[in-house]
């Protein structure tokens, strides 16, 4: 089969090619960056309610907000029952085995360590009275010095450090408190935050630790801020994508059970 030859002048057909060339070079770049690269990125984490409660709650404006401006996932779930397997789950990869709130202590890797490994760092701010199963840094020997109070976090929010997890305490993460009064919570604490996040390359993560203890355990989680391409989004997630997006997006080694997960994919955009 005959290769065809093009048809114009030669410099004008060596141009073309050159054009084309950068084209496809260019696609496959874009298509190789599976997400951004974020200054920071937070995440915070509430308790206890369905998708379904928190979608449907007349007294959930804020977070219903940020989803109708964000990337919301209707096909979001935690990966455990009670709270702390979830949350450790999100902070290393594993559950390690734990089927309850108590105390427990592990020499293994986690977000804290392989950020520090790869000179970034993390932070877990910590509102008083969130409980020890709440804070999955307190259980890891190498992740020491990685909590701080709620009370320390940044004005200046472009001191943040490159991670963080937010943790409210049990009145204001819907735990034993209202729906309303911790939508109120987040836009008190995070609200400023998610408004300068879009114009400073930044990430706000917001999901559950589980649902009502319902069968599928599908929990509400939205992404906001900068290059976000806002939509409803049905690619199946659970804490181990959060965690695996998180790893991508910073360049470092995925913790435990993150290996087999896709990172979130086709809710950025690079405008």
């Amino acid at each position: 089969m005959r290769t065809q030859r093009c048809a114009l002048p030669q410099q004008i057909c060596l141009l073309i090619a050159i054009a084309v060339f950068i084209s496809v070079s260019v696609a496959g770049i874009a298509s190789a960056r599976a997400q951004p690269k974020y200054d920071h990125i937070i995440v915070v984490i509430m308790e206890n309610h369905s998708f379904e409660q928190i979608l449907s709650a007349p007294a959930a404006n804020y977070v219903q907000w940020l989803a109708r401006n964000g990337a919301l996932f209707a096909d979001s779930h935690a990966v455990a029952h009670p709270s702390q397997p979830n949350y450790l789950a999100l902070f290393s990869g594993s559950t390690h085995g734990v089927r309850d709130d108590g105390i427990h202590e592990f020499a293994a890797p986690n977000l804290a360590g392989r950020l520090r490994a790869a000179g970034k760092t993390f932070v877990g701010y910590v509102e008083v009275g969130s409980p020890r199963k709440h804070n999955p840094w307190e259980s890891f020997t190498s992740a020491e010095g990685a909590e701080k109070s709620l009370a320390a976090f940044p004005r200046d929010y472009a001191s943040l450090p490159d991670v963080s997890f937010v943790i409210p305490n049990l009145q204001n993460d819907m735990h034993d408190g209202t729906i309303g009064q911790a939508d109120a919570w987040l836009k008190a604490h995070l609200g400023t935050y998610a408004n300068w996040s879009r114009k400073h390359n930044s990430l706000l993560i917001i999901t559950f630790d589980e649902d009502d203890y319902g069968i599928e355990n599908r929990i509400f989680t939205v992404l906001y801020g900068a290059r976000i391409k806002p939509g409803r989004y049905e690619q199946r997630v659970d804490h181990y994508t959060i965690l695996r997006t998180i790893e991508d997006i910073e360049g470092i080694v995925p913790l435990g059970a993150a290996v087999v997960r896709k990172a979130i994919a086709g809710a950025w955009t690079w405008e």
